[in-house]
């Protein structure tokens, strides 16, 4: 058994999906009210309190950071739809950032940009 840690794959999500009782409106709001969301999704977790992007009553999307070194981030993705029996299907993907997005190029990578400006 090695103990080595595999990379995270940015191409992999994480999906948990729950059905609840309450109508979407309802878990709606608990998602994107700041006050009701810092219940149960506290600000710290998250790279920023705003939302990245929202589709209004069906998708909000954030961005998590974990607090402890080396702060891997990923984005969370929260999905919003009425279930078969009046309540709402919630789903949660959490997929890792891609690392590359965030790290500094480096100048002689020869990426497309830098053949282009030779």
């Amino acid at each position: 058994m090695s103990d080595t840690v595999k990379p995270d794959r940015p191409d992999e999500a994480l999906v948990l999906e729950y059905d609840f009782d309450a109508p979407p409106a309802k878990v709606w709001r608990a998602v994107t009210i700041p006050a009701l969301r810092e219940r149960w999704l506290p600000d710290c977790d998250l790279a920023g309190a705003e939302p990245e992007s929202t589709i209004a009553g069906e998708e909000v999307r954030y961005r998590l950071r974990d607090s402890k070194p080396p702060f891997r981030e990923s984005h969370v993705i929260f999905r919003i739809e009425p279930n078969e029996g009046g309540g709402t299907r919630f789903r949660i993907i959490q997929q890792a950032c891609d690392e590359r997005t965030r790290l500094p190029q480096p100048a002689n990578s020869n990426c497309c940009l830098m053949r282009a400006a030779a």
